[in-house]
């Protein structure tokens, strides 16, 4: 690792710690010839994720995406950041689990919408109401008598 003053190669480690981002790990180091102290960190790289659109289209999988999405179903709720920003690590860390390294949309909203249940009945209620396109009231009132 090159030292961010002097570039010097060689550093060592004064402190290593777990950071906020899933498998990241946030290392103080010292140069060797200068002295000065710095910060990086550290993640594993992962495979590329694809996402099977409906109509077969492929795209990389973005969790941006599903953070607005469940921004959006949360609006005006008693639902912190805090509490998005782990459902979509979860959701993230299970379709990076998922047997392929494509997931259809279809699987990734089902779980959205399993997350969102346990989160908040109103978002959930919102968020399945657009995914799954509810045709007339009938369908709506079925979704929440199965609630």
């Amino acid at each position: 690792m090159k030292c961010a003053y002097c570039s010097f190669k060689e550093t060592k480690v004064v402190d290593k710690r777990d950071s906020d981002g899933v498998g990241t790990i946030r290392r103080r180091r010292e140069c060797l010839r200068c002295r000065k102290r710095f910060t990086t960190y550290e993640r594993v790289e992962t495979i590329s994720l694809h996402v099977v659109k409906k109509d077969g289209r492929r795209e990389i999988f973005d969790k941006e995406k599903i953070k607005r999405g469940i921004i959006r179903a949360c609006e005006k709720r008693p639902v912190g950041m805090e509490q998005i920003n782990a459902v979509v690590d979860k959701i993230e860390s299970k379709m990076r689990n998922y047997k392929k390294n494509e997931v259809p949309t279809k699987v990734i909203g089902e779980e959205v919408m399993r997350q969102l249940k346990q989160l908040d009945k109103v978002a959930y209620i919102r968020f399945a109401s657009v995914y799954r396109s509810f045709a007339d009231i009938e369908e709506f009132k079925r979704e929440l008598k199965e609630m």
